[in-house]
Formats: structure tokens, C-alpha cells, sequence
């Protein structure tokens, strides 16, 4: 036999098939994290009870036309529901054996955020709670400072989170959402938690605008176990209000800040300041990053393949829910929750 004629046996193999994703609910952060996945290749699936038609026009998601259907034909579940309905997805993915990412908050409780993680556990699947903020290059860059002893021993963290409430109705319900406790400032509560360690007690107060039920902001103090003390604070301000974060970590070793609205990295000319985008008051710009919900995608993604740890767990969705949840109880009592 001519050997030009034997068939070569890598060209034999089949190519690797790509992941195969299954995005719940396909409101806006669904669009935030398609970036991630097209990045990976990935085999897009859809089921929304709304605007599933459209998001598969436009992404070439292959549509479903119920949950269950989704399910059997995905490998992976991203969660991108209103909060209420995280918990019957995330169980009914676990269920089937899927591995899920989940949109922040896991729930609206500790305890069913906990019995999620333990769920997750006990199936043999992963549960990833999408807390992007941890991928932000500006707190990634933080966390290595703080790890290194760049700032020595943290004593006071300022957290600061600017925006305007979401525009469905469902985020100006406290039951459905949790408020901007849960739904805005749960970022900055992980942050807390990520920088300086678990809390053992959480006080809160709130304001909202007497004019206006959407205007609104929280100061959040957490009382660190290693003594530090964290403040966050979040305003949802009137529509078309600039997304803005900023950050302040003092230690004995040094001073660290962050403001976006001042951030130095990147200098806009003029036609280049009209043609970037400023975000919607929700979500913020992230067009001069590394995307950072694509970079939570990729990294979970690849966890699945490896094993490999992440730098956000179950774990921390849950205590980020548990913390959300006491500064709650202090809004309605007044008074400082134990942890």
C-alpha cells in the first residue's frame, strides 16, 4: 500500500467538542457574560420565560422551550434569573448532574445559600457564584498588595459603589432583590471579606429620598475579626447616574486608594471620550479593561477541565449572603447582629 494513501491518525481523531452552556434568563448581565464564552468557544443553549427569542437571534443560542429540555442537552448551567428564582435553577442543575455558575446573590437567605454550596457538595458538582468584582484588575491588584504586606495589617477599609436602580421592576421590591444591600453592595461586602478575613459584627443604616422611592443609599460597617473595621457604602442615584466605585485600604504599613472616576491608567482624547461607552447606571464601563466577566468565565471554565481551585467558591457566595442578610436585620432593628 502506498503509504501517502494510510490516513493520518491525529487527522483520524475528532476535534474536541466545544462546551456546551446553558444560559437561564436572558436579561442584560446575560449579555455581560457572553463575551466569556464566545472567548471559549463555547455551544450556546437558551431558556428565558422572556426574551429567549430574542437572545438566541441574536447570539445563535439553540432555543428551549422548557428548563428541562435545557438540561439534558448542556454540560454547564449559567444562572442569570432574577434572584428569587437562583435557587429552584441551581437546584434542578445539580440535579442533572450540571456543574452552575450563578449570578450573585446564591439567595435571598444564609440558609438557602448554604444549602446550595452543601447540595453542590453532595451531588459531586461545582457551584460558582458570579462575583465579578473579584476579577476587576483595580481589586485583584489590591488583594496582592494586601497579601504581600504591601499595606501591612489592615485597619480601616473603605468601600464606595455609585449607580442607579436597575430599570425591571422586580430591583425596587426589598423581597424580590434584597435592595442595594443584596443586589449593590453584596460587591463591596466580598470585597470586606476577601481583603480582611470574617466578620463579627455587622451594623447598617439606610436612607431612601423622600421625593424619590429609587434614590437611595446604605452605610454598611463590618467589624472584622482581626479588628479591622470595613465601611461600605452604596447610592442608587436618578436615572443616568455614572456607575463609580472607588476603594481606601489603610494599614500600618501604608495607604492604598483607588477612585474609577479618576483612574489614570487611560487618557481619552475627545473624539475617543464620545465614542466610549458609559455604561447604563448599572453595570459599570469596562471597555478599557480585560473584560472582567469574561475573565470569570474563562477561570471557572477552566477550573471545570482542571480542578483547579478559584478565587471565588461556594463558600464565599454563601458567607457574602450571610453578611447581606445580618446588615438587613440591622436596618430593621437598629441595632448591631452578631456573626
Amino acid at each position: 500500500m502506498n503509504p501517502s494513501a494510510i490516513p493520518d491518525a491525529d487527522a483520524q481523531q475528532e476535534a474536541p467538542r466545544p462546551l456546551r452552556v446553558g444560559i437561564v434568563g436572558t436579561g442584560g448581565i446575560s449579555r455581560a457574560h457572553l463575551p466569556g464564552w464566545t472567548e471559549l468557544g463555547a455551544q450556546l443553549h437558551c431558556f428565558s420565560l422572556s426574551g429567549a427569542e430574542e437572545f438566541a437571534a441574536e447570539t445563535g443560542a439553540v432555543l428551549h422551550s422548557t428548563l428541562e429540555e435545557l438540561l439534558a442537552a448542556v454540560d454547564v448551567v449559567d444562572v442569570c434569573t432574577p434572584t428569587p428564582e437562583h435557587p429552584g435553577v441551581v437546584r434542578a442543575a445539580l440535579d442533572a448532574g450540571k456543574d452552575v455558575i450563578c449570578e450573585k446573590p446564591l439567595a435571598l437567605t444564609g440558609e438557602e445559600a448554604r444549602e446550595l454550596a452543601e447540595h453542590a457538595e453532595r451531588v459531586g458538582r461545582r457551584l460558582f457564584p458570579a462575583h465579578v468584582v473579584r476579577y476587576f484588575p483595580q481589586y485583584a491588584a489590591a488583594k496582592r498588595a494586601v497579601d504581600t504586606g504591601a499595606v501591612g495589617e489592615l485597619a480601616v477599609l473603605r468601600f464606595e459603589r455609585t449607580g442607579s436602580l436597575p430599570d425591571r421592576s422586580w430591583y425596587a421590591d426589598e423581597e424580590l432583590s434584597g435592595g442595594i444591600v443584596m443586589d449593590q453592595m453584596i460587591h463591596d461586602i466580598d470585597q470586606a471579606l476577601w481583603l480582611a478575613g470574617p466578620v463579627s459584627s455587622v451594623y447598617a443604616q439606610q436612607s431612601v429620598a423622600s421625593s424619590d422611592a429609587a434614590v437611595s443609599t446604605a452605610h454598611v460597617v463590618l467589624t472584622h475579626r482581626s479588628g479591622a473595621i470595613s465601611h461600605c457604602r452604596g447610592f442608587w442615584g436618578p436615572q443616568g447616574t455614572r456607575f463609580r466605585y472607588t476603594f481606601e485600604l489603610a494599614g500600618d504599613g501604608g495607604l492604598l486608594q483607588y477612585d474609577s472616576a479618576g483612574d489614570p491608567g487611560i487618557v481619552f482624547d475627545e473624539v475617543a471620550s464620545a465614542r466610549r461607552g458609559s455604561g447604563d447606571g448599572f453595570l459599570p464601563d469596562v471597555s478599557t479593561l480585560r473584560d472582567p466577566y469574561a475573565a470569570e468565565i474563562v477561570e471557572f471554565a477552566a477550573a471545570l477541565s482542571t480542578g483547579a481551585p478559584t478565587r471565588v467558591d461556594a463558600a464565599d457566595g454563601v458567607a457574602a449572603v450571610e453578611i447581606s442578610r445580618a446588615a438587613l436585620e440591622s436596618l430593621r432593628t437598629g441595632r448591631s447582629i452578631a456573626c
